[in-house]
């Protein structure tokens, strides 16, 4: 039998990328010989890069008619035999169709976002298991793979690491943890000033700085987030993808909420303290926090578990207070030291 030509369909956003990964992993380890490509959104495409189980990203760009005619092309002279769709949106659902693909593999409207899409699919698999990484491997195994652990390989490279060394040497800093304020929708949040008292609490207690992360449109909140700290103020930095990867992996710990650099960290095995509120870590949690000394923190008692986007700080998220971060962190510090 001919090898399978796959195209995986997820194409935003960062932290739903990372849950994918472990599906080309998969597939290639089943399918050695096959053509397996990545259609995917072009500012994400750095976390793809070098990633042994794709052959090719087929970006797809939706901000040009020119764009999308090419990406169209490409899809189709792929002649793929199967379409996996992870995102389960009318958009990623449409870019199934296109391909062409004899077989068109998603969720069922029952657990899809937008409901509607898994009418063009002509196989809707229902997940299996908890959390977001198992429900997508659900999928992949429909279209042939093996069980087989999760990896999430990401691909560091030398300018990534250089641009980090000339970052850390122009601020003066060495061992450091990342504060990492945004998260998409404000009711996902922590709100700044209490990551500035965070940092100033460290600071006394490890005497180690903090590095202050944001991605594009979050710089007003990173600098809020300084003024709030207080002297010694954390440096705040905005990288790329490369470099934000090449940082995260040396930090001590990582302290955010349920957004893109979180999956990231914990992606790369590094400690992390999750801040969790409306929406379940059981299910979008940072996948393999345990192994790696982290901790996830939500109160039960004030959580709704929603994935609507809230425009305000939610009850559950302003219910974690700074005292129980402090305390995760010590825990995180003390089981990174005995590891």
């Amino acid at each position: 039998m001919a090898d399978p030509r796959l195209l995986l369909i997820r194409m935003g956003s960062l932290g739903d990328v990372v849950h994918a990964l472990p599906t080309a992993s998969a597939l290639r380890d089943s399918f050695p010989g096959a053509r397996i490509d990545w259609a995917i959104e072009p500012k994400w495409t750095r976390i793809l890069l070098g990633n042994p189980g794709i052959n090719e990203q087929i970006p797809i760009d939706r901000k040009s008619a020119g764009g999308i005619v090419a990406a169209v092309r490409r899809l189709r002279a792929a002649k793929y035999t199967a379409a996996i769709d992870f995102q389960s949106l009318y958009k990623s659902a449409l870019v199934a169709l296109a391909s062409g693909a004899r077989r068109r593999i998603g969720f069922p409207a029952s657990y899809a976002r937008e409901g509607l899409a898994a009418r063009l699919y002509t196989d809707c698999v229902h997940p299996r298991g908890a959390h977001k990484v198992s429900h997508n491997l659900t999928l992949a195994e429909y279209a042939g793979a093996r069980p087989s652990p999760p990896r999430f390989p990401l691909a560091i490279l030398d300018e990534d690491e250089n641009r980090v060394d000339h970052e850390l040497r122009s601020i003066g800093i060495r061992d450091f943890f990342v504060l990492n304020p945004g998260g998409g929708w404000r009711s996902k949040c922590w709100p700044p000033e209490r990551y500035g008292d965070l940092h100033r609490r460290l600071v006394e207690r490890c005497g180690w700085r903090g590095i202050v992360c944001c991605g594009p449109g979050e710089e007003e909140l990173g600098r809020e987030v300084v003024r709030a700290a207080g002297q010694p103020s954390p440096a705040l930095l905005q990288l790329g993808l490369g470099p934000l990867l090449a940082l995260l992996r040396r930090a001590r710990f990582v302290v955010s909420a349920d957004t893109g650099p979180l999956h990231l960290a914990a992606a790369l095995r590094v400690p992390v303290i999750a801040l969790f509120g409306p929406t379940d870590p059981s299910r979008n949690g940072p996948y393999g926090w345990r192994a790696s000394g982290g901790v996830v923190l939500r109160n039960p008692q004030f959580a709704e578990t929603t994935y609507r986007r809230g425009a305000n700080y939610s009850p559950s998220m302003l219910s974690i207070t700074v005292e129980q971060v402090l305390d995760a962190a010590e825990r995180c510090t003390q089981a990174h030291s005995h590891s």
